[in-house]
């Protein structure tokens, strides 16, 4: 019998269970190699399929089931970036969870640079170093001249400066005349001055500063809201609370709802803090986003601006979180992961146990309610900086003053506009309509263009000389005849866009310089900035756009606002449209006025007894807000209710239907929760698929999210073309 002592089994390796950026929810385990230290939050890479992705280890695997032993996959490598903090993971969990979206997706939205990630690569530079070549050619000498300072210049940069390939550059490095060597690493950014500018505030604005200067100091979970109307500094009040936190080596987020917005506000953050913060957004080249997103995951970004993929970046040391205009629709996400940026981020902010700052003239009736039961701190800013008043707003009843046949501008308002542009002010004539018509239809046979696979008509572009589906962006040339009976010059357009607005105000207005301002019409972000510099430069007598104009711009000269078509927000199913309606009324018509002069705001409206058009006139946005709540709590809306939506699609109507019933019927009884529906989408086919939905409602203490997920635990299963997406607290009701 051997008495030697029991022999320990050797380890095993270990097992991480890894989170991939793909539509899955679950992690999978993986081997750690040898010599590899792996924690949670670590940055990999590992094999998916026949792939390499860049993921991020979860979670430490104790208790890896040993069926699977011989089934693993090793990690490939770790990759040499800051590990993704637990506060992020935790935000990553809990987005998924809320939204009933795959963990992976969310994860993607942080791993955005997933492909350029790791240890920026070494750009190679050249010198000029040697003789000139045998063979001297235009292009070599090109170079050379370009390159006679003897100062190390960016190979590819040095190439197109002098308009050349890269090939006569390469032929002179062989030949010595240049010599290859690496470029140095791009500087950190600079860090913000936060005594560059000392601003100069009013009574109430310093009141504002001091109170989110000591929320900024505390570190600690708070939500204030910053209520200034339009023109009252609200940018140059919480910058105070950007730049307590700069002091204190933090971080600072600064959301915005579009990226047009960032031209503006990037100059006056540099006239406040000497430099300009961090950019974020999806006009940025993937070496920026790549240079950027390291920057955020090292500390080394102080401030970054961005749209509300920004929220899900890896910060080092975040310390406030500013959501600018906070009740734009524009920070729900409408595809992929269906949240909304200013909800995640009171989340984040909540996690990470820091302030968070939501400012806005018009707020959101669910951020005024938190802050009328005190869950939110307001911090007012009730009137103009600089003692400018308010605009005077007026309604044009169009039953009493219509427009001439063929027109839309109703006289009233077009003398108005005369007046303005005599005296050499600005005028904007907003109307929430890109294009030059939104029908088109033969006065023979009374066909209309619509789109060949959306349940939409077409619009008319003139600039473009194309009819557009706004839903799937399919066009086709403007005809000349109809496709339908083949009569020539019979098609008319019916309705205004703001391409059309521009035409009348040009016939109307001869002498006056027009520019119309819409998202289809401007083709890069740099493009947009120009044009709002020349409006702000006075180049412009009248500005005609979308709701591009509506946000956080500022006009100098702009005195006179005229809304063509007020009741446009009003005339759907939304159960958010008063409230949209007067905000984007409210926003827009708060551009005027906002240096000299008095501003003042016209109406153009068949309902000027409506409720919004007379909160409007009468400048009442307390009897609005009153309404407004009273009516969401009578029916249990939110604030005071949830809301869920589930939008089954197909290719045909009958699966589509189909589908949509069978998952109604599964719904878990519950009288707390109610199912409406199905029923067709309001758009009801959209890019050749047919749409159902359903409207799950609840009252407020309801877990909507779990009931959601214990009903699809027992749903039918999306097969085959057959498409299901929830969106939990939607705000689109198409």
């Amino acid at each position: 019998m051997d008495s030697s002592p029991p022999q320990t089994p050797p380890s095993g390796p270990r097992i991480v269970d890894v989170l991939v950026p793909v539509a899955l929810d679950r992690a999978y385990s993986y081997r750690v190699p040898r010599g590899l230290d792996l924690k949670p939050g670590d940055v990999v890479s590992v094999p998916l399929g026949a792939r390499e992705v860049t993921a991020v280890v979860w979670a430490e695997n104790h208790n890896p089931d040993p069926r699977l032993h011989n089934r693993l996959k090793d990690v490939s490598e770790q990759i040499e970036v800051p590990p993704l903090r637990a506060e992020l993971r935790t935000l990553v969990d809990w987005v998924a969870n809320y939204t009933l979206s795959p963990r992976g997706m969310v994860l993607r939205m942080t791993l955005r640079m997933g492909e350029h990630l790791g240890p920026e690569r070494v750009r190679p530079g050249v010198r000029l170093v040697g003789p000139p070549p045998q063979r001297m050619t235009p292009a070599r000498r090109r170079i050379i001249e370009c390159l006679g300072d003897g100062l190390l210049h960016g190979k590819s940069d040095a190439a197109r400066e002098a308009g050349v390939s890269v090939g006569v550059i390469d032929g002179l490095v062989d030949e010595g005349t240049l010599a290859v060597e690496p470029l140095p690493k791009p500087p950190a950014p600079p860090a913000p001055d936060p005594t560059f500018v000392e601003p100069d505030f009013s009574p109430d604005q310093k009141i504002a500063a001091q109170t989110l200067r000591e929320m900024a100091a505390g570190e600690t979970f708070a939500v204030a809201l910053l209520d200034g109307v339009t023109g009252s500094g609200k940018t140059e009040v919480y910058f105070e609370a950007v730049a307590e936190t700069v002091r204190r080596g933090k971080q600072v987020l600064i959301l915005m709802p579009e990226i047009a917005l960032t031209g503006q506000f990037l100059d006056r953050f540099a006239q406040r803090f000497g430099v300009k913060p961090i950019e974020w957004h999806s006009e940025l080249t993937p070496r920026t986003r790549a240079r950027n997103w390291a920057a955020i995951a090292a500390g080394e970004a102080h401030v970054v601006v961005g749209a509300r993929s920004a929220l899900f970046l890896p910060y080092a040391n975040l310390g406030l979180v500013i959501v600018d205009e906070e009740h734009d629709q524009a920070y729900k996400q409408g595809d992929g992961v269906h949240y909304h940026a200013r909800d995640m981020a009171v989340v984040r902010a909540h996690i990470a146990k820091i302030p968070i700052v939501l400012a806005s003239a018009t707020p959101s009736v669910e951020t005024e309610v938190n802050a009328r039961k005190g869950r939110y701190m307001r911090v007012p800013l009730p009137s103009r900086f600089g003692g400018q008043h308010m605009p005077q707003i007026e309604a044009i009843d169009l039953r009493r003053a219509p427009p001439p046949r063929g027109r839309f501008i109703s006289p009233p308002l077009a003398e108005a506009i005369q007046y303005a542009v005599e005296r050499r002010e600005q005028a904007l004539l907003f109307l929430n309509r890109r294009g030059y018509a939104p029908l088109t239809l033969c006065r023979a046979c009374g066909h209309r263009f619509s789109c060949n696979i959306c349940d939409a008509w077409l619009v008319d572009h003139r600039f473009r000389q194309r009819l557009v589906c706004h839903h799937c962006g399919f066009s086709i040339p403007r005809p000349h005849q109809c496709p339908h009976c083949g009569a020539e010059e019979s098609l008319a357009a019916i309705g205004p866009g703001v391409e059309r607005l521009q035409e009348e105000a040009a016939s109307l207005f001869p002498d006056a310089r027009t520019m119309v301002l819409s998202s289809d019409l401007i083709t890069s972000i740099e493009t947009m900035r120009a044009e709002l510099n020349e409006i702000a430069e006075g180049r412009v007598d009248i500005i005609i756009g979308t709701q591009l104009v509506a946000k956080g711009h500022n006009f100098p000269r702009l005195n006179l606002v005229g809304v063509v078509d007020a009741d446009l927000g009003l005339s759907n199913g939304d159960p958010r449209a008063a409230e949209r309606t007067f905000q984007l009324l409210n926003q827009v018509i708060g551009r005027a006025g906002r240096e000299q002069g008095r501003g003042v705001g016209y109406l153009q409206t068949y309902q000027p007894e409506h409720p919004v058009m007379k909160a409007l006139v009468a400048s009442d946005r307390q009897a609005f807000y009153d309404t407004e709540i009273e009516l969401r709590e009578r029916t249990l809306y939110p604030p005071f209710g949830r809301l869920a939506s589930m939008i089954v699609s197909a290719g045909d109507r009958p699966t589509a239907e189909g589908f949509a019933r069978k998952l109604a019927s599964a719904a878990p009884r519950d009288e707390a929760v109610q199912v409406l529906g199905p029923a067709e989408a309001p758009l009801a086919v959209v890019k050749g698929r047919y749409r159902f939905r359903l409207l799950i409602k609840s009252a407020r203490g309801v877990d909507l999210s779990g009931y959601l997920r214990d009903w699809l635990a027992v749903a039918p299963k999306t097969r085959g073309n057959l498409k299901l997406e929830v969106d939990v607290d939607p705000q689109s009701f198409l």
